[in-house]
């Protein structure tokens, strides 16, 4: 259910300018929002499946970012696409980009 991309694009599709060059690429996941209670923010778990490298066996990951979400819209259960960003406060720095699907 995880997904991780960069976006080297800017936002006409074309590739990024040459004076963004030193700027290093955004992150996207996708994941669940597991908590929405705090004002503009929402806690997204982002699961994975890596394979362990002395068992070469398949265990189950878990990730939770804080992202910001500027208009409250998202609620448990949803399931949305994050992208990195600057620093927005101690723990946050993740934007929401996309609501994917909510539950019905």
């Amino acid at each position: 259910m995880s997904e991780t991309t960069t976006e080297s694009e800017g936002a006409a599709g074309a590739p990024a300018a040459a004076g963004q060059a030193g700027r290093a690429e955004r992150r996207v996941v996708q994941g669940v929002v597991r908590s929405s209670a705090m004002d503009k923010t929402i806690v997204v778990e982002v699961r994975d499946r890596v394979m362990h490298a002395g068992y070469k066996k398949y265990i189950a990951r878990r990730r939770r970012f804080m992202a910001h979400d500027e208009a409250n819209r998202c609620q448990v259960g949803d399931v949305v696409r994050i992208v990195s960003s600057r620093p927005l406060s101690r723990r946050k720095s993740w934007r929401l980009l996309e609501l994917v699907e909510r539950p019905s």
